[in-house]
C-alpha cells in the first residue's frame, strides 16, 4: 500500500517538533581565555600605567571619567583605577592566576603614585603633572555647569562618591593577600588619612585637608562640612571596620563608635526628625553645590535610618533604635500625593526646614559663567541632572525596624565585630555585587546577567570582538572645550536637559552613541564570567 520510504517525510515533520540539541555549556578553560583576553587589551592597551578612565572611543581619540579626560590622566572615583583593581583581585581569587595578581599590582603602582601626602585621594590624577592638572580644571572642570566639584582645584583628597575608599579598600585587599610590607606603608597613610580628617564629634567633612576657600555666588565653602551625602561617614565605617577584623587595628574601634554617634546628635528635633545632607559645625543642616540648597533631605534620612539599624546590630545598643519611629512617621507625613509622584519617585529631595514643604530646583542661563541654580515651590521645569523627587521605601524601612524588634539582643548582634572581637578574612569577591558607580554609561547599560548564567557566559564569550574588548555604545558623551564661555545668554531653554550651551563640557546623552570601550562594562562582564566559573566549582 505504501512505498519503503513513505515514513521519509514524516521523519522530517518529527523533527521539526523536536527540540534543537543543547550546546554544550562553555567551558572553563574557554571562559578563562576570554577574561585573560579581555584583560590583556585592558592592560596593555587601555591602562595608562596601571591607571584607568571610564570609556574612550576606539582609536583614543577621546576619552573620558566624569568629564572628558586626557591620555595621561587616570580615574580614582569609582568604576575607574581602584575598582578595576578590585576586579582584577576578584579574577585573581576565582582562578589562581599570578596574571591577575600582577595586574593588581599595576594598578597598585598608579594609585600609590596618585596618593594624597595626607592619604586620601582627589577624584583623578594626571601623570603629566600638576600644572596640568590644574589646566584642566581651569578649561574643562571650570566650564562644566552642574558639575560644580570640578570648578575649582583645592589640591586635596575627598572622600566624595567613595573615591577614596574604594582606593584605601583595594591596598587592603591587596595587601592581605600576600602580607607584602611594600603596601603597608601606602595603606597606613590611608588609614590615617581616615583617623585624621575625623571631627571629634565623630563626622568627616568632604575633603581634606581642610579648606574653605571657595566661595561662590556668596555660598560658604561646602566642603568642610560634616558630610552624609554619598554615604560619606557609611563608607568610612565600613573600611575602618574592615581594618579592626582583618588587621587588627584596635585603635580604630573608638572613631567607630564616635562616627556612629554622630547619625543621633544630628538628627534635627521635633517636628521634623530627619537629616540633612551635610552640617556646619554648629551641627545645623547647610546647603552644598547650588542645586542642593539647605534643606532636609529625604533620600538621606532614609540612609540614615538604615544605618541606625545596622549600628544597633553592631552595638546592642537601643539608643540607635530610639530615633527611628520618628523618622519614619515624618518620611510617611512628607509624602508626596499620589498626583503628584511620577517614575515611582514618592517623596522631595529637598524639604524645607520649618515647613516641611517640597523645595524645587530651576536653573537658569546657558553655561557655567552666565547659568545660576534657583530653589522655589514650583514643580514645572526642574532640573533632569537632579532630580527634585526621588524614591523612598519607607515600607521596607519599617519591615527592617520591626524584623530587628523581635530579635533578642544575642540573635541581633550575633557576629558584630565589635562585640565578639576576632580576626576574619576579607570577602574573597568586591565586584561581583551591584557596584555604585557615578558613570552614566555604565548606569545606562542593560545588566548582563539575565538569569541564565551558562547562557550569559556563552553571550560575553561570543561578544568579546578580536582586539580584546566588549564594544559598547557609550550613550554620553559631552562638549569638547572651546575656550572661554561667553556671558551671553545662548537661545533656548536649558533649565531641563543635561547640558547647556556648546560650551558646557557637560555629560548630555548622546542622540547617536558612539561604540566604544567602557570600563564599567569590562568589570561587569568579567565579574558574569567569574561567577560563572565558581558556579562550576
Amino acid at each position: 500500500m505504501f512505498g519503503r520510504d513513505w515514513y521519509q517525510p514524516l521523519l522530517f515533520v518529527f523533527a521539526l517538533w523536536l527540540p534543537a540539541p543543547l550546546a554544550a555549556a562553555p567551558s572553563s578553560e574557554a571562559v578563562e581565555d576570554t577574561m585573560k583576553q579581555a584583560s590583556r587589551f585592558m592592560r596593555e592597551e587601555v591602562s595608562y600605567r596601571g591607571g584607568y578612565l571610564w570609556s574612550y572611543l576606539p582609536d583614543f581619540s577621546r576619552m573620558w571619567g566624569e568629564l572628558e579626560a586626557k591620555r595621561t590622566m587616570i580615574w580614582i572615583q569609582p568604576p575607574g583605577t581602584a575598582t578595576v583593581g578590585h576586579l582584577y583581585l576578584d579574577a585573581f581569587n576565582a582562578t589562581d592566576d599570578d596574571f591577575y595578581y600582577s595586574a593588581a599590582e599595576e594598578v597598585a603602582g598608579a594609585l600609590i603614585w596618585a596618593q594624597h601626602p595626607s592619604g586620601g585621594w582627589n577624584y583623578l590624577a594626571d601623570y603629566a603633572g600638576e600644572e596640568s592638572l590644574k589646566e584642566w580644571y581651569d578649561t574643562v572642570g571650570k566650564n562644566a555647569w552642574r558639575l560644580e566639584e570640578f570648578h575649582h582645584y583645592y589640591g586635596n583628597a575627598t572622600f566624595d562618591d567613595a573615591g577614596t575608599m574604594e582606593a584605601a579598600k583595594f591596598l587592603l585587599r591587596l595587601y592581605m593577600v600576600k602580607r607584602d610590607p611594600k603596601y603597608r606603608p601606602a595603606l597606613d597613610r590611608a588609614i590615617d588619612f581616615v583617623l585624621d580628617s575625623q571631627y571629634p564629634i565623630g563626622g568627616w567633612p568632604q575633603r581634606y585637608p581642610l579648606r574653605d576657600d571657595y566661595v561662590k555666588e556668596g555660598r560658604p565653602d561646602y566642603t568642610p562640612f560634616i558630610t552624609f551625602n554619598d554615604d560619606v561617614a557609611q563608607e568610612n565605617i565600613e573600611f575602618l571596620l574592615l581594618c579592626y577584623q582583618a588587621l587588627g587595628r584596635s585603635d580604630v574601634r573608638e572613631p567607630v563608635i564616635r562616627a556612629m554617634n554622630t547619625f543621633l546628635v544630628t538628627q534635627v528635633g521635633p517636628p521634623q526628625p530627619g537629616w540633612g545632607m551635610q552640617y556646619t559645625l554648629e551641627l545645623k543642616p547647610a546647603g552644598a553645590r547650588g542645586y542642593e540648597p539647605n534643606s532636609l533631605s529625604s533620600s538621606t534620612t532614609a540612609a540614615n535610618v538604615s544605618q541606625l539599624i545596622n549600628f544597633y546590630r553592631l552595638t546592642g545598643e537601643t539608643k540607635f533604635l530610639a530615633p527611628i519611629p520618628a523618622a519614619l512617621d515624618w518620611l510617611d507625613e512628607i509624602r508626596l500625593p499620589e498626583s503628584e509622584q511620577a517614575g515611582n519617585r514618592t517623596h522631595p529631595t529637598f524639604v524645607e526646614l520649618g515647613t516641611d514643604r517640597t523645595l524645587y530646583v530651576h536653573r537658569r542661563g546657558s553655561n557655567a559663567v552666565n547659568g545660576e541654580y534657583y530653589v522655589d515651590y514650583d514643580p514645572d521645569n526642574t532640573l533632569a541632572h537632579y532630580r527634585s523627587t526621588r524614591h523612598v521605601d519607607v515600607e521596607g524601612l519599617r519591615h527592617q525596624y520591626e524584623q530587628v524588634l523581635q530579635l533578642s539582643k544575642a540573635e541581633a548582634t550575633a557576629g558584630s565585630p565589635l562585640l565578639e572581637p576576632q580576626s576574619a578574612e576579607l570577602p574573597p569577591y568586591f565586584t561581583l555585587g551591584n557596584v555604585s558607580v557615578s558613570d552614566l554609561n555604565t548606569r545606562s547599560q542593560p545588566s548582563p546577567e539575565t538569569g541564565d548564567l551558562e547562557r550569559d557566559a556563552e553571550r560575553l564569550l561570543e561578544a568579546l570582538n578580536d582586539e580584546g574588548y566588549w564594544p559598547t555604545p557609550l550613550r554620553y558623551t559631552s562638549n569638547a572645550y572651546r575656550g572661554p564661555a561667553p556671558e551671553t545668554v545662548a537661545e533656548g531653554n536649558f533649565g531641563a536637559r543635561n547640558v547647556g550651551d556648546a560650551w558646557d563640557t557637560s555629560p548630555y546623552r548622546a542622540e547617536e552613541p558612539a561604540m566604544g570601550i567602557s570600563t564599567g562594562a569590562f568589570i561587569k562582564n568579567m565579574g558574569v564570567l567569574i561567577r560563572y566559573l565558581e558556579s562550576r566549582e
